[in-house]
């Protein structure tokens, strides 16, 4: 099945950009082949690919030092069972300033009917542009796929031979991926799934033509390379509690931390919400240029598990970085968590507590290990008053939880050990009373004490 693709080719003139404003012109360069009928969902991909252009045309009113021009392809001549006409390719409507409506009543007016010259069109339209001295743009709104015999990749080669440097963005909306290794030849791509994101890469594109200041985040492993992703990310006002953008940060098809569009005209602080996070404070943007903010975040992992599966209770861990009393982290028995490499300390709320230190290394998991706990059942005709104590393996006891006073009848569930229980019958006023049972628990099982 063929798929709306939008390709956006930056033709420069080869000289450098000045940090001063520059002319910029923009060639939407529109398909309206026969192929563009076919449903997307329920609607025509013609007519999705019509009202999202109208929209974006109609957003770039009042732009300044901007452009725009359109080129339609297969809208003239019907294809047939035996003819297509590759000739079918017209400039509708020149680069002028203030011609949107111009532009916008073309749009509405063209029905898709003829083929697919998609080189042919890409070769016409590198004279569509008056000159080489401004930023030379052509955003093109197809199916993706050539019906003549040209390829648009020896088309690109022409215009390079010409002095035309071509550097698109390949955007498929619901491509076969496998397909988008076509567009190799002319840079990077994009995928969009639906009609929405559609819109939304759509408008992406046309702010990196406008802006031509883009940023890529880089979350660096303890070797130095951007590995680390999908991690949100918030940037805010410099200095400030305003909050500008938020991203959860992603690496490209090609394993690459993706392209950002951020107005460069503002000063950054960024948040990296790792566990702990990280920041970057005072980022300042070049502008008119591809931007690169590094930002060091190497990460493994813990694993909290039981030994065996428990039969009982599930408790979660408090994880703490190394020295720290402050809890960075609730994480339940039986998950994997992401952390920043280095040293931390792991509470386990079982009873009575058990504690771990452990170190994260880069791209590895630390495994904590929990025994699953036993049972006590406390038994008794009157309500008793007392607690329950670990006997350690260094002779030392200690305090464990304290008996409930208003109830016959307890359980607890309790981690594998040696336990000495203290208690006395609340009604009988004398500590002569006291009386001492020594227990011990296995994990997963049960065991009763009568009182």
């Amino acid at each position: 099945m063929r798929k709306i693709v939008f390709i956006v080719f930056l033709l420069f003139s080869g000289i450098l950009f000045s940090q001063e404003e520059q002319l910029t012109r923009i060639l939407f360069l529109f398909d309206a082949s026969n192929s563009m009928n076919q449903k997307w969902g329920r609607e025509n991909r013609i007519d999705i690919a019509k009202r999202t252009l109208i929209q974006s045309v109609d957003s770039l009113r009042g732009v300044p030092n901007l452009e725009i021009a359109l080129r339609v392809y297969g809208h003239q001549s019907p294809i047939t069972a035996t003819y297509q006409d590759c000739e079918d390719t017209k400039l509708e409507a020149p680069f002028a300033s203030n011609n949107h409506d111009f532009i916008i009543n073309k749009i509405k007016s063209i029905r898709a009917k003829g083929t697919t010259p998609i080189a042919r069109s890409l070769e016409a339209s590198a004279s569509d542009f008056p000159d080489k001295n401004s930023r030379n743009i052509i955003i093109l709104i197809t199916d993706g796929i050539e019906a003549c015999d040209d390829e648009p990749c020896v088309i690109a080669d022409k215009l390079r031979a010409k002095g035309i440097s071509i550097s698109p963005f390949v955007i498929g909306l619901g491509l076969d991926m496998s397909y988008l290794n076509h567009f190799n030849c002319y840079g990077n791509y994009k995928a969009a799934e639906d009609a929405e994101a559609f819109q939304a890469v759509l408008k992406n594109v046309i702010n990196v033509a406008l802006v031509n200041t883009t940023v890529q985040i880089n979350l660096n492993t303890i070797h130095k390379t951007p590995l680390e992703t999908d991690v949100t990310m918030f940037l805010y006002e410099a200095g400030t509690k305003n909050l500008l953008y938020t991203f959860t940060h992603t690496l490209n098809e090609k394993g690459l931390p993706d392209t950002l569009i951020i107005d460069p005209n503002k000063q950054y602080d960024l948040i990296v919400n790792t566990l702990p996070m990280r920041s970057k404070m005072g980022i300042r943007l070049k502008k008119y240029t591809h931007n690169t903010i590094e930002v060091d975040t190497p990460q493994g992992y813990i694993e909290v598990q039981h030994r065996t599966k428990p039969k009982y209770s599930v408790v979660e861990t408090r994880v703490k970085e190394h020295g720290k009393s402050t809890t960075l982290n609730a994480q339940k028995i039986g998950t994997t968590q992401k952390y920043i490499v280095g040293k931390y300390d792991v509470e386990i709320f079982t009873l009575p507590r058990r504690y771990a230190t452990v170190d994260v290394e880069q791209s590895a998991t630390t495994k904590v290990y929990v025994d699953a706990p036993g049972t006590l059942n406390l038994n008794g005709l009157t309500p008793v008053t007392g607690q329950i104590f670990e006997r350690m393996s260094d002779g030392t006891i200690q305090w464990v939880c304290n008996l409930r006073e208003d109830v016959t009848s307890d359980r607890w569930d309790l981690q594998p050990g040696n336990y000495l229980l203290v208690y006395r019958k609340i009604k009988l006023k004398s500590a002569s009373y006291t009386q001492e049972r020594e227990f011990t628990i296995f994990s997963n099982k049960s065991i009763s004490i009568n009182l």
